[in-house]
């Protein structure tokens, strides 16, 4: 299960400093393409019937991708689009979503973000997440805690799954699959107090973080859809898994992220299929 806890070994303070520093201006970069996107427009393309990628997606992976390999050249980048980069023996892996939301993006509905995450060593050390819109940007930082523009961030304190808001998603086989998730959808639409459904797992993550929600389940997100986020919840205090409780890792299937709480009882909720 993925707690809050330091890793064996951390880069030293200075190291740690320098590749926040990376992260946040290639975060601001690619916020700040983004948005010039959204005033003059978009070309989208689509990668089957639902899934869409579009020009910004690619300009704003492009100034990410540059700006680590100039400040670290050794390092691994995994990006979306771009897939495997570079620096396959660094322990530094980043771990890139230049557009979680795109479907959102491309309809002017304003709820996506970039997401930003950095492994040192298999485990992870840093996550950024930069919502342009909204001018916030989540940060967290293994064994340091998670901040939302400066300012600390804690899980919500609600007890139960019956006075709970939770968020979710649905893959984009959801017209082809039976593992859906609309099974689970209806479950927990009996037993929490509501349900959200944003179409950025990266902000569902924050915001869980940011106790605007108390929990948030999915499967078959990607390790850029969950790298930042999941590091956010731990770090604010919450608790992160796959769907029976066991460790979560971003290249897994499953994710259920809580404030702790009630964790138990959305675990519950998820083993009947």
């Amino acid at each position: 299960m993925m707690t809050r806890m330091l890793a064996p070994t951390l880069p030293p303070p200075s190291t740690r400093e320098a590749l926040k520093r990376t992260a946040l201006e290639a975060a601001q970069a690619a916020g700040a393409i983004l948005l010039e996107h959204a005033r003059r427009g978009v070309r989208i393309e689509h990668k089957d019937t639902v899934n869409l990628v579009t020009d910004a997606d690619r300009r704003a992976e492009q100034v990410i991708v540059d700006r680590i390999s100039k400040d670290h050249p050794a390092h691994q980048i995994l990006a979306e689009e771009g897939g495997m980069q570079a620096g396959h023996d660094s322990p530094f892996k980043w771990v890139i979503d230049p557009l979680d939301g795109t479907t959102n993006f491309a309809h002017g509905f304003p709820a996506y973000c970039v997401s930003i995450g950095l492994e040192y060593q298999g485990r992870p050390l840093l996550g950024v997440v930069l919502d342009p819109t909204r001018d916030e940007l989540f940060v967290a930082e293994a064994g340091a805690g998670a901040f939302l523009n400066g300012v600390p961030l804690q899980v919500s304190s609600t007890p139960l799954l019956n006075g709970a808001l939770l968020v979710t998603g649905f893959a984009y086989d959801i017209r082809e699959s039976e593992k859906n998730n609309l099974d689970h959808f209806a479950r927990f639409a009996l037993r929490a107090q509501g349900i959200r459904r944003t179409g950025t797992a990266a902000l569902d993550l924050c915001y869980v973080a940011a106790g605007r929600f108390d929990g948030f389940w999915e499967l078959k997100l990607h390790p850029w859809d969950t790298a930042a986020g999941a590091l956010m919840v731990v770090e604010a205090g919450g608790k992160v898994t796959d769907f029976n409780g066991g460790a979560f890792s971003i290249y897994g299937q499953e994710i259920v992220a809580s404030n702790g709480r009630m964790h138990d009882e959305m675990v519950t909720v998820l083993q009947f299929t």
